[in-house]
């Protein structure tokens, strides 16, 4: 793992399961591709900063009638200070023919052999606290019909303050959409403290 200055840039590339980000980070030991789940909070441009890289290997795929190869690094972290407008030159290194790394996550996961799930033997005594003479208080999960939506989008996160940062491990698909309902409730994110703030015109009227 190292630790060093650079200048990422992020397309925003328009895919049949929506929008997603691809990057590529320059450095002064190389260009690598970079796919990170947790680009996809990002806008399109390039951030300069300090990128933690925790492994560089070659990475090689089909799509859409062409294969490719390339060199990808892969973040633990970074620190960016600056933002700047991506130039034709940075979008046609971009190719917009990328293959969206969602689909990347699913064909590994599929590839994976399942797991045979553990029963864990019932207890022959119950377990029971409750005084008696008292009904028992019975905990609703976030996914049950009584839970938000927005509760079972962000889990752990609910209810939501002004700031907000998201877990950069939680997942591709649920960083996307967590990221865009943030927006719709009008959030912007600060790209160099890596959190989501209510702005201010939207925290007057926020009901969340």
């Amino acid at each position: 793992m190292i630790t060093i200055p650079g200048q990422l840039a992020i397309r925003t590339i328009v895919g049949r399961n929506g929008d997603f980000n691809v990057g590529r980070l320059t450095t002064s030991i190389g260009e690598f591709v970079v796919k990170d789940p947790q680009l996809d909070q990002y806008q399109e441009g390039k951030y300069d900063g300090q990128f933690v890289v925790t492994e560089i290997k070659p990475s090689s795929y089909s799509h859409r009638g062409r294969f490719v190869m390339e060199v990808r690094a892969h973040l633990g972290g970074m620190t960016l200070d600056d933002l700047d407008t991506l130039t034709q030159e940075d979008t046609d290194a971009l190719d917009d023919r990328e293959r969206d790394p969602i689909e990347e996550d699913v064909q590994q996961t599929a590839s994976k052999p399942a797991s045979t799930p553990v029963t864990k033997p019932k207890p022959t005594v119950q377990d029971d606290m409750t005084p008696f003479g008292m009904e028992k208080a019975v905990e609703t999960p976030a996914d049950t019909p009584s839970a938000s939506a927005d509760e079972v989008l962000f889990g752990t996160l609910w209810p939501l303050g002004p700031v907000v940062k998201i877990d950069p491990t939680v997942g591709r698909q649920l960083i996307r959409d967590q990221s865009k309902r943030l927006g719709e409730l009008g959030y912007e994110l600060d790209f160099r403290s890596q959190q989501w703030s209510l702005k201010e015109d939207a925290e007057a009227g926020q009901t969340v």
